[in-house]
């Protein structure tokens, strides 16, 4: 994807920070990048790993200097100029409170929550980091992106069924900024509809809702959901539509996967399939229901 003459459009990442792999960060990070975005990469937590590689070092970063960092860009116009706010893993109630209300400072920008609480029925997040992100962040988000783990966490709803996990998305929905996008985007979907060897995505606008519907994979590899939200993000503020944006970023995600899978790598291998971010090749299509 070529990238336009003029200034390129910016944006404003906040969540996690590992130094070896990819995932919060150092993967949504590259991901915009190559989608021609310019990032502004800011940590909740600095790890020296992921935790799915054994305990690692380092830890939340204090929410004071969070803050700091977030003035220092505030003084270079970075925040008056940026195009989107994205936010993942947030360490800590109180670097939460601080990422969240960034979004304040950024009328202008599209906001996408990616609600990183956890997965396969297990929340890995502080106490009270949940309820923050359903009481501050939601009603400032114009894009969301729960797994079906976190759809259900974020609204208390039963979503064993298709039609369950279609009603909490628009509850959720009906939350969010008010005149903003109000889209949902569940990854990793799994009702009693699903069939054993497939994942649905579901994805909620206020025009309707609209399923995707993907092989499973073998293989779990931490990161995956980041980099998804960072492609559809990226991609929206390219200028795809939404449902084509969803599309799109799964092909490119799947891409990668493939990749590691080829690699028999335990991380994403998003340096090696780097170019399938901006053009991933044949993209599947959503069906609207």
């Amino acid at each position: 994807m070529a990238v336009p003459a003029t200034a390129p459009m910016s944006v404003v990442s906040i969540q996690s920070w590992v130094a070896t792999g990819h995932v919060g960060n150092a993967a949504a990070a590259f991901a915009l990048q190559r989608l021609g975005l310019e990032v502004c990469a800011l940590p909740t937590v600095m790890l020296s790993n992921h935790p799915g590689h054994g305990r690692p070092t380092g830890g939340a970063v204090p929410p004071g200097q969070l803050a700091a960092l977030i003035e220092g860009i505030a003084a270079r116009g970075v925040l008056t100029n940026a195009s989107g706010l994205l936010t993942g893993y947030l360490g800590s109630v109180a670097n939460a409170h601080v990422a969240i209300t960034t979004a304040d400072r950024m009328p202008q920008a599209l906001y996408c929550c990616d609600p990183v609480l956890g997965d396969d029925g297990r929340s890995y997040v502080a106490p009270g980091i949940a309820e923050m992100i359903a009481a501050q962040a939601v009603p400032r988000a114009d894009l969301l992106t729960p797994n079906g783990f976190e759809l259900g966490l974020l609204t208390g709803a039963d979503i064993s069924s298709l039609a369950g996990a279609c009603s909490a998305a628009a509850a959720l929905a009906g939350r969010m900024r008010s005149g903003g996008l109000a889209c949902v985007l569940v990854t990793s979907l799994a009702t009693e509809e699903t069939p054993p060897d497939s994942l649905d995505l579901l994805l909620h606008t206020p025009t309707g809702a609209h399923l995707l519907r993907r092989p499973r994979r073998a293989a779990h590899y931490s990161g995956a959901g980041d980099l998804l939200a960072a492609l559809t993000f990226g991609r929206l503020l390219r200028g795809q539509a939404l449902t084509d944006a969803v599309c799109t970023a799964v092909a490119g995600l799947e891409a990668v996967l493939a990749a590691t899978d080829a690699l028999g790598a335990d991380e994403l291998a998003m340096i090696s399939a780097q170019d399938r971010l901006a053009a991933p090749g044949a993209v599947p299509a959503m069906v609207a229901l």
